[in-house]
């Protein structure tokens, strides 16, 4: 899967990457114990249950091929020019290690480097002399502007939010590798720490970066409630009428908004005091009607952000799925669910609401949406290609215990070990 017009991904077999100790040379062929491959996915299953059961074969057409996700490593294929810095604004702290970065990547790398015009046109950044050779290099930009075929890679400067305001600069094409530097308060997104800055650009830029495929959500906003219903040529009035009606000409819903998401859409009841209720519908299929505060619709990315803290499960980034996560359902049965990542989710406002609804993609471009509107929401078919700091398992449970806490605790102590002759020995003291 190519990631731009620079940068792609290539699959390496896992027997092929060194992994523990190795056989020294000098060790015969034969003595050699053959090592099991290791591989993010699931084995191959069984084509036959029992004696005589046994699956369908499907045409070669039909078959889908998946490669291992430890096996995605960056590879260049041609020499990249470009960079994209995203700098967290409103934080004066940033400022020094982006001048840092910039400098070094305009004056060692000779790199052309992008940034948002409201970071161009900082004051600090106006008044410092020393900086003005390389702000004169720069190139300007505001959002909205497509860089898809401009920007070879994106460095972002931050915490969380830097990546996700990354990914949403790319809306219509493929989003440039982003290798993200822990500069913010969480952190879960940003593995790399900016100490050492040049080791990990140099590795970057070298290729053969190990990378994290994180799927985007596509949603569609759509506008159905002026389609018109019934048939041109009724004339119920008339009782002799023998010419059957003929539907009326229907056009296609108008498009509102369109934008792809990193971590998650959110639909809730806004400022209205009524439960939100709403018809959620997947691959045409209605599923159920959703009477609380909202529905969270969530990446794997997304799994550790807003629908962790409404109590759904978190999903490594690898896992191919689409979490469907209630929030304050007034039900108790309602718990996350967990759907195959292509299926088409479809979300209305039901008619017997008593209120509109609100959606936000990844807590942007909030809006209102009524009666007669639709969600369509499925998975992009342009990830967001994270940089690796160690590898794809490595960096995720880093994650979680050094910025989620998880599963963090006082550590149960041992008790002693009974002497011999101890009568109590068998007994176990809390």
């Amino acid at each position: 899967m190519s990631c731009n017009s620079v940068a792609c991904c290539s699959t390496e077999p896992a027997s092929a990457r060194p992994r523990g100790r190795c056989s020294t040379p000098n060790t015969p062929t034969k003595s050699r114990r053959k090592r099991r491959t290791r591989s993010i996915n699931a084995p191959s299953p069984s084509p036959s249950f029992g004696p005589k059961a046994h699956l369908k074969k499907v045409p070669p057409s039909q078959i889908m091929h998946v490669t291992d996700p430890s096996g995605q490593r960056l590879v260049w294929k041609g020499t990249p020019l470009s960079v994209l810095i995203i700098k967290k604004i409103m934080d004066d702290s940033v400022l020094g290690p982006f001048k840092e970065l910039s400098r070094w990547l305009s004056e060692e790398k000779n790199l052309l480097i992008y940034i948002e015009s409201k970071v161009f046109d900082d004051e600090d950044l106006l008044n410092d002399k020393d900086f003005a050779p390389v702000r004169a290099k720069m190139k300007s930009f505001k959002e909205g502007v497509d860089l898809s075929n401009k920007v070879d890679f994106i460095l972002c400067l931050g915490g969380d939010g830097t990546l996700l305001y990354a990914s949403s600069l790319f809306q219509e094409a493929s989003v440039p590798p982003v290798m993200a530097f822990h500069l913010g308060s969480l952190g879960f997104l940003t593995p790399f720490e900016f100490e050492d800055f040049k080791e990990s650009v140099n590795m970057l830029l070298k290729g053969d970066a190990a990378v994290t495929l994180r799927s985007r959500l596509k949603c569609l906003i759509f506008d159905s409630s002026d389609i018109p219903n019934g048939f041109d040529n009724d004339r119920n009035d008339d009782p002799n009428q023998i010419i059957p009606p003929t539907p009326k000409k229907v056009d296609p819903p108008s498009l509102k908004f369109k934008f792809q998401v990193l971590n998650d859409v959110v639909i809730d009841r806004g400022p209205s005091p009524y439960l939100s209720n709403i018809d959620l519908y997947l691959d045409r299929r209605k599923v159920t009607t959703v009477q609380g505060d909202g529905l969270i619709i969530s990446t794997p990315t997304g799994s550790t952000a807003y629908a962790a803290a409404a109590g759904a499960a978190m999903m490594h980034p690898n896992v191919p799925a689409i979490l469907i996560t209630p929030i304050c359902p007034h039900t108790l049965s309602f718990r996350p669910i967990v759907v195959p990542a292509g299926v088409e989710l479809m979300i209305m406002v039901s008619p017997d609401a008593r209120h509109t609804a609100w959606v936000s993609l990844d807590g942007r471009n909030r809006q209102e949406i009524h009666k007669g509107w639709c969600l369509r929401i499925t998975t992009s078919v342009f990830p967001v290609a994270s940089i690796c700091s160690a590898d794809q398992i490595s960096d995720w449970f880093d994650g979680l215990v050094e910025c989620l806490h998880w599963n963090t605790r006082h550590q149960q102590k041992a008790l002693n070990t009974p002497k011999r002759g101890d009568k109590n020995r068998n007994q176990v003291n809390s």
